[in-house]
């Protein structure tokens, strides 16, 4: 029992790490796959692959090298001297999403629910600074009881969305676009983005867990609950005719389909920004560790003061712009690791 209960543990945090502003609200989606139709659904399987075999390596390999932060799994994928250079790229680009997440957070204040962006923004840096005094007992519990609700409702909406007598029509077309190259390379730059990302809490999650198979069988999971909410998100987004013109395309879904939960939808999407936004400054502590001897609580309020000062841009901006362009540099991150093998790695498959 308790094998199945850390498994489940490990799988929410993967996902909640994954799922942030962007995936929550669908944005993220529209953006890498709906807006290229059917051809963007082959390419969410493709990428569900990739999110079940890849993840899950991270976490294993992790904890056989019993690596405590990113900078020292990057030391044993890229090498001694270039890990410094991808270490270095890699915080710029984990600054760079968080603050993603908490214009996202702001987003869905001002879009949703008419309040200001800065309120929204404030509140999940309060709510993120309580969280981070816990330590990893609290992103596993933050985690636990989000990620289980999110999937939950994502299922219920695709529920309405496929029962609809036009949804046959919508989910087989491909509409045309000026860069239909993209959905090509979007599976890899995708995953190799969100992967990248996610090391910084993957890697010492899965050097703190004992068990190896408990590791496996959670990221397993993981891959398995991502590959299933991006399906049921696709399949519902899909129905919203002009879905790139909106910043939470899901929101919109929710008001049209069940409007009596509407605002519960809109604090579940709050909670998947959240877990994304503490899953980053974790994993930012975790590295900066490694250089400054402070305590935990300076080193928090500094690199929230960072990503505070960042999220005054607009999220769909942010978004459009930062996400393919982290998703093209990560792609190196995807391919050694694919390519990576030595005498541990057949435990790893």
């Amino acid at each position: 029992m308790k094998k199945i209960s850390g498994a489940f543990q490990i799988a929410a945090v993967y996902v909640g790490t994954v799922i942030g502003a962007g995936f929550a609200t669908g944005r993220e989606i529209v953006e890498f796959f709906t807006r290229f139709g059917f051809i963007g659904f082959i390419a969410i399987l493709f990428s569900g692959y990739l999110f079940v075999t890849m993840g899950t390596k991270i976490m294993l390999k992790s904890h056989d090298l019993k690596a405590k932060s990113f900078e020292q799994f990057n030391e044993y994928l890229f090498g001694k001297w270039f890990s410094k250079f991808m270490n270095i790229t890699m915080m710029i680009m984990l600054i760079g999403v968080s603050a993603v997440m908490l214009s996202g957070a702001g987003a869905v204040f001002e879009e949703q629910l008419l309040m200001p962006k800065q309120l929204g923004v404030l509140l999940t840096i309060l709510l993120g600074f309580i969280t981070m005094m816990v330590g990893m007992k609290g992103l596993f519990a933050v985690n636990t009881i989000v990620v289980p609700i999110m999937i939950v409702f994502n299922l219920f909406l695709m529920m309405y969305s496929v029962t609809d007598a036009r949804f046959l029509e919508a989910f087989l077309t491909i509409p045309p676009v000026d860069d239909g190259w993209k959905s090509v390379v979007a599976p890899f730059s995708y995953v190799a983005f969100n992967l990248a990302m996610a090391q910084a809490v993957l890697v010492p999650v899965a050097s703190e867990v004992k068990d190896r198979q408990v590791i496996k069988y959670g990221g397993y999971l993981g891959g398995f609950f991502l590959t299933l909410i991006l399906i049921s998100s696709h399949m519902t987004l899909v129905m919203i005719p002009d879905v790139t013109i909106y910043e939470i395309p899901m929101a919109v879904v929710m008001k049209s389909f069940v409007a009596g939960f509407y605002y519960l939808y809109i604090l579940i999407i709050f909670g998947e920004i959240f877990t994304s936004v503490i899953g980053g400054v974790f994993g930012l502590e975790k590295q900066l560790a490694g250089y400054w001897r402070g305590p935990s609580i300076a080193t928090f309020s500094g690199i929230f003061m960072i990503i505070y000062s960042l999220s005054f841009f607009e999220y769909s901006e942010l978004l459009s712009y930062l996400y393919p362009l982290f998703g093209y540099l990560s792609l190196l991150f995807l391919v050694l690791l694919w390519m990576k093998h030595d005498k541990k790695d057949g435990q790893v498959k």
